[in-house]
């Protein structure tokens, strides 16, 4: 039987010029160390091979010139394509100069063009990018001046718009296991994530290519059961022993976690509770929004604090987290090892995990925003001269159910201090993200709107909304002053109605009892009822329906105050401060109807958003219901005497 077994150098010197080359990886786990900087020393000591085209989904490296920031010296690359450039600043800097050819693609759509070259298919369908840059019509993906060629198509099916992303065959694939049989069979049992390691040797085997990959340990032929081989040794053309703590590790700031590989479980309660400063508020805010027995997805950065607020306000039975790497459950990892999890219930391939998510299986997700402008568009992709790509935003932002965007205010040098409770900016940013118009379009809100898609947007110091004409300022932290705080370092006035304190729990170092608001425990709490009068008060204000169930909730509450009444009741409904999810307003007008149907003799309510009066208007008009919504509280009530006259 063939020995597949040989030295990093060796099967780097398989490499030819124009070669197309993927590797994996994700941030900064699961990367191919040693074989990146095989072929950065033999292109520095050779000068080959040449113009390679690298294709990548997420960044692999940690920015400072590992993983595929090692690819960067001149004449090495010709082209790249790739999900994201900000873990290879210096290949990112030779795409912008227009030294190299570049396209910056959904890391979704990379990871099932992989399965497409694998098939021998021409490319892949998909509605992940419609009215974003990677849209043709707004560039098509294309980084530079340079790149010209259309990688991207708009099509239309049935009447419908669909991209059609161009397959690139591949030559060479980097993967990455654990353990190595000689005849290449790979198992994963010390990595944290899987990744697309089947998907892109496949790709390059079918190809013609070569598949190279790396592991930390050779064991004894058939040693591994079948059910554990991540890559068959069909697919495999050379084994890289690595040395673990130097060019194996976990990720670059860990050798080894067993947590992370699910080897073992840790008790949640020791992880690391985070410091009360503006991430952490920004988190906390982000958590009120999650849905109980729903999944969801974190971003990197701000988003991810979630994970740790969830599970120190023991949310966390409640909710399955995932990550866009193919983590399903537990704790979601942060810093150097984010996009794995402690404790998950499965690990998956990324391009399923893409399936899954684009298909709509995502209750929530909470994303990062480096720019945000009066439309709600959001961009995370090209900034302040940077070009750091969407990874894979564009899927889950798209497709998400419901979608947070989370950040500061203000970016670069933001300080904040908490006292009594306040929220007091000690040292203002340096840079605005609420700006008139975004640089580059990763996320839509036209898009958003058009498919009544939730969205709001998180900072330290206030939340947005976004509606039909814009975005509404709907909460202002506590000792925040709107016009010196927010208006003053935003480049566009936002809609103002009445907006709602943020919750005061959140400005206070201790357990916010999270959990009873998700699950509604203290819902009925808003009803009374005055049987003098046969009037029973709903006081929604700073309530949101999020969800279904949170319409569920609602009803039963609702329907068991009217029967405990033993007769039908007049209702007056306060919603000032109350946030109906856009494709929830049916689910809600349906709620009314069966109550207007069997208990409530008549029904006002009253609140001082216009959008909300207009949602509601429209929902119950649409079944037949006579929409009583007033502005003011005196106006509800006037109307409910009139008809308890009549």
């Amino acid at each position: 039987m063939q020995n597949k077994v040989i030295t990093a150098d060796e099967a780097i010197a398989l490499i030819s010029d124009n070669d197309v080359l993927t590797t994996t990886g994700f941030v900064q786990s699961c990367i191919p160390e040693a074989l990146h900087a095989a072929l950065e020393r033999r292109f520095v000591e050779t000068k080959a091979p040449r113009d390679l085209t690298l294709i990548m989904t997420a960044g692999a490296g940690d920015s400072k010139g590992l993983g595929t920031g090692r690819l960067h010296h001149d004449g090495l690359l010709r082209r790249v394509i790739a999900g994201n450039f900000g873990r290879m600043p210096k290949v990112a800097k030779a795409a912008q100069d227009n030294k190299i050819l570049g396209y910056n693609l959904p890391q979704g759509v990379i990871s099932q063009l992989y399965r497409a070259c694998a098939a021998g298919q021409p490319g892949l369908f998909s509605k992940v990018g419609l009215q974003t840059y990677v849209d043709p019509r707004l560039g098509g993906g294309r980084v530079n001046e340079v790149t010209t060629e259309d990688i991207v198509k708009v099509v239309e099916v049935e009447g419908e718009d669909w991209l059609f992303y161009k397959s690139t065959p591949i030559n060479v694939a980097f993967i990455r296991g654990t353990s190595a049989d000689p005849a290449g069979n790979i198992s994963m049992e010390k990595e944290c994530l899987l990744l697309d390691n089947l998907a892109q040797a496949m790709a390059a085997h079918n190809n013609g290519g070569i598949v190279i990959a790396q592991v930390e340990r050779i064991v004894e032929h058939g040693s591994i059961r079948p059910k554990d081989v991540k890559v068959p040794g069909i697919l495999v053309d050379c084994v890289v022993v690595a040395e673990p703590a130097e060019l194996h590790r976990m990720n670059y700031g860990t050798v080894y976690d067993p947590s992370l590989a699910g080897e073992i479980r840790v008790p949640s309660e020791g992880m690391a509770k985070m410091h009360l400063d503006e991430r952490k508020i920004i988190a906390r805010r982000a958590a009120f929004e999650l849905p109980p027995n729903g999944v969801i997805n974190l971003g990197v950065g701000a988003p991810d604090g979630v994970a740790a607020v969830a599970n120190e306000e023991k949310v966390t039975p409640y909710i399955t987290m995932t990550t866009e790497a193919g983590a399903v459950g537990g704790v979601l990892a942060s810093g150097s090892s984010f996009g794995s999890a402690a404790n998950a219930h499965s690990v998956i391939d990324q391009n399923q995990m893409f399936d899954f998510y684009d298909g709509g299986g995502l209750d929530m997700t909470c994303l990062g925003m480096a720019e945000c402008d009066q439309h709600g568009n959001v961009n995370t992709s090209r900034f302040g001269g940077r070009l750091n790509g969407c990874g894979g935003f564009i899927n889950i932002s798209q497709n998400a159910r419901a979608v947070v965007f989370a950040g500061t205010f203000m970016a670069g040098g933001l300080e904040i201090k908490i006292e009594d409770g306040k929220l007091k900016i000690v040292k203002e940013g340096r840079s605005r993200k609420f700006v008139s118009a975004v640089e580059q379009i990763t996320f839509s809100g036209a898009f958003a709107q058009s498919r009544t898609q939730p969205v709001i947007y998180v900072t330290e110091r206030c939340v947005f909304e976004l509606t039909p004409v814009g975005l509404e300022l709907i909460e202002v932290a506590p000792g925040v002053d709107i016009e010196r705080d927010i208006i003053a370092n935003m480049d566009f006035r936002p809609i103002i109605n009445k907006p709602m304190p943020m919750d005061p729990r959140i400005f206070v170092d201790e357990p916010m009892g999270l959990l009873d608001d998700l699950l509604n425990l203290k819902l009925s709490e808003r009803v009374s009822y005055d049987a003098d009068r046969n009037i029973l008060f709903l006081n929604l204000e700073g309530w949101s329906v999020r969800k279904k169930s949170d319409v569920a909730d609602l009803k039963k509450v609702l329907v068991d105050a009217s029967v405990k009444a033993g007769k039908r009741v007049n209702s007056v409904v306060n919603h000032d401060g109350c946030r109906i999810a856009d494709d929830l307003y049916d689910d809600y007008a349906a709620m009314i109807e069966h109550m207007v149907e069997h208990h409530y003799l008549t029904t006002t309510r009253y609140t001082t958003s216009a959008f909300m009066r207009l949602k509601m208007q429209e929902a119950l008009s649409k079944r037949g219901l006579t929409p009583h919504i007033f502005e003011r509280a005196e106006e509800a009530h006037a109307q409910l005497n009139l008809e308890k006259v009549a």
